[in-house]
C-alpha cells in the first residue's frame, strides 16, 4: 500500500521543525507542558488539515500558529472566559505582542533562550542534562532513561521538577546578557560535555561508549556554534569532533579499550580532524578562548601526528602544522 505523500511530509516536518516549533511556543505560552501539549495538537491538526487544504508554504510558521490558538482555546474552555481577543490578557498569555512568533530572527533565537533555559545554574546538574536532552534534542524519557541506566520513572521525575523549579522560581527564558553571559555560557558546555563523555566513555552499562549520546553532544555542540559562534563554544565542539574522529580505532571487536598509542591511525576520521581543527584555529585567532579550546588544540596536535611515538619525542622536531603554529602563538601550551 503506497504511504500517504502528505503524511510523509508531516514526518519530515516533525524531525526537522518540532524542536523549533517547541522552543517558540514555550516563548510564545510561557509553560513547557502547555507547549509540549500545543506542539502535538498543532501537528494533529496538521494531519488532519494538510490533506485537505494542501502543505503551507511555511509549516513553521503555520505550526506555531495552530498550536498557539489551540493553547488560547483550550485556556478559554478550562477557564470558561467569556471572551478573549486574539492579543489575550498579560496574565493568560506570556506575549502580549501576537505577531511576535512571525519575526524569523526571535525565532531563531528562541531555541538559543531555550538551551540557556534548560541550562540554568537554579537547575541539578543531573536535571539540566535531562532536561536539555529531553527539551532541546527531542529524545524521549525512555531513550534518556535508557542512556543513563535511570528507571523511566525517575528520570520523568526529574524533568518534571525541573520544570516546576523553572515556573516556581520565575526563570526567564532569554539569552542571558553580555555581563551574564560568559558564565552563562559555561554551563551550557559544561552541560554539553557530560553528555559527550558518557557517550564516548560510558559511567556504567555493558558498553563501554555510546555513540547515540556522543552523536546528540555534537548535534548540540554544532546548534550552539550555529546560534552563538563564541570561542568556546567552537573550542568545545572542536575537542568533540577530535575525540570522535578516533572511535572506530577505540575499541578491539571484543569491545575492550585501546590505548591512545596502541590505535590504529588508519582508522580515524579525518574529515571530523580536518573540521576540528579548522573550528580551534578559528577559537585560538580570536585570543579569547579558555580550556576547551586548549584541550582540543592539544588533542589536534595528537591527531595530525603520524604516530604517538613522535608526540613523545618532545626532543625531536616534527612536522609543523598550522594548529601547532596557531597553538605555539597563542601561548596556550
Amino acid at each position: 500500500m503506497a504511504t500517504d505523500p502528505v503524511h510523509e511530509t508531516v514526518n519530515a516536518v516533525y524531525l526537522s521543525e518540532s524542536r523549533r516549533v517547541l522552543a517558540t511556543l514555550i516563548r510564545l505560552l510561557g509553560d513547557f507542558d502547555a507547549a509540549e501539549e500545543a506542539l502535538h495538537d498543532a501537528f494533529r491538526a496538521a494531519l488532519e488539515q494538510w490533506p485537505r487544504e494542501g502543505v503551507p508554504a511555511n509549516p513553521r510558521a503555520w505550526l506555531v500558529s495552530a498550536g498557539r490558538f489551540k493553547a488560547i482555546d483550550g485556556m478559554r474552555r478550562r477557564k470558561r472566559f467569556d471572551a478573549l481577543d486574539e492579543v489575550g490578557d498579560k496574565a493568560d498569555i506570556a506575549v502580549v505582542d501576537a505577531a511576535a512568533w512571525a519575526d524569523p530572527e526571535s525565532v531563531e533565537d528562541d531555541r538559543l533562550r531555550l538551551i540557556f533555559t534548560c541550562c540554568h545554574p537554579a537547575l541539578a546538574s543531573d536535571a539540566q542534562v535531562a532536561l536539555t536532552l529531553r527539551e532541546v534534542c527531542g529524545l524521549t524519557t525512555e531513550e534518556i532513561a535508557r542512556a543513563f541506566l535511570t528507571p523511566a520513572p525517575t528520570l520523568a521525575q526529574r524533568i518534571v521538577r525541573a520544570k516546576t523549579k523553572i515556573r516556581v522560581a520565575r526563570i526567564p527564558y532569554q539569552v542571558p546578557e553580555q555581563a551574564e553571559l560568559p558564565d552563562r555560557l559555561d554551563a551550557v558546555l559544561r552541560v554539553i560535555y557530560l553528555v559527550f563523555n558518557e557517550g564516548y566513555s560510558a559511567s556504567s552499562g555493558a558498553s563501554l561508549t555510546r555513540h547515540d549520546l556522543s552523536e546528540e553532544a555534537i548535534r548540540l555542540g554544532r546548534l550552539l556554534v550555529e546560534l552563538l559562534p563564541e570561542p568556546e563554544a567552537r573550542g568545545l565542539l572542536a575537542l568533540m569532533l577530535l575525540h570522535e574522529s578516533r572511535r572506530p580505532a577505540r575499541t578491539t571487536a571484543a569491545g575492550e579499550l585501546i590505548v591512545l598509542e596502541d590505535q590504529d591511525r588508519s582508522l580515524w576520521n579525518r574529515q571530523l580532524i580536518a573540521e576540528g581543527i579548522g573550528l580551534v584555529e578559528q577559537a585560538l585567532a580570536s585570543r579569547r578562548f579558555g580550556p576547551y579550546t586548549i584541550q582540543a588544540a592539544i588533542a589536534g596536535v595528537h591527531a595530525e601526528a603520524p604516530s604517538a611515538a613522535l608526540i613523545l619525542r618532545r626532543s625531536k622536531p616534527t612536522n609543523s602544522s598550522s594548529i601547532r603554529q596557531s597553538s605555539v602563538s597563542s601561548g596556550s601550551f
